[in-house]
């Protein structure tokens, strides 16, 4: 096993991993972004993201996506956005040597928080991390708008 910075080449790889949590997160048709689009918004003037990608015999098997936030309490965080393993690779340890590298990095970068969210139901995943130190709380709810929230808050809410 191979843990190494992703590049620009690995995007198929990458977005196919995407895709396959997509799948196990029930949402297969979720995904819109494209291979040019990760190639764009992670490898230009001032990428987006940053992804970490698990090698084994030559294979992209998994990958640890995240970028920089700033919390108005901690100053600079990473978010870790997402920590996929291959299915055929889960419990072979892969998982834990990107969340590894994912802590080391923000070990690095002094960084005061690494934060994620994780599915109520990946009970699996949440004794993963309760296991390795973090916290994982019931109180916070996730807040999200879709392009067609953003769509229907301009076109009905905002007062031009």
């Amino acid at each position: 096993m191979k843990i190494r910075k992703g590049e620009k080449e690995d995007m198929h790889a990458v977005l196919e991993l995407i895709q396959e949590l997509a799948v196990f997160e029930k949402e297969p048709e979720a995904v819109l972004i494209t291979e040019e689009d990760l190639v764009r918004d992670g490898f230009g003037q001032n990428p987006l993201f940053h992804v970490f990608v698990a090698e084994v015999e030559n294979q992209i098997v998994g990958i640890a996506l995240y970028y920089y936030r700033y919390s108005t309490w901690k100053g600079k965080t990473i978010h870790l956005e997402d920590l996929i393993v291959k299915d055929s690779m889960r419990g072979t340890g892969l998982g834990y040597a990107l969340y590894s590298e994912i802590i080391k990095q923000a070990k690095i970068d002094n960084v005061r928080r690494v934060e994620w969210a994780v599915l109520d139901w990946n009970t699996t995943a949440i004794d993963f991390y309760e296991n390795s130190g973090a916290k994982v709380f019931d109180e916070w709810r996730v807040a999200q708008m879709d392009e067609s929230g953003i769509d229907y808050f301009v076109k009905n809410k905002l007062k031009n």
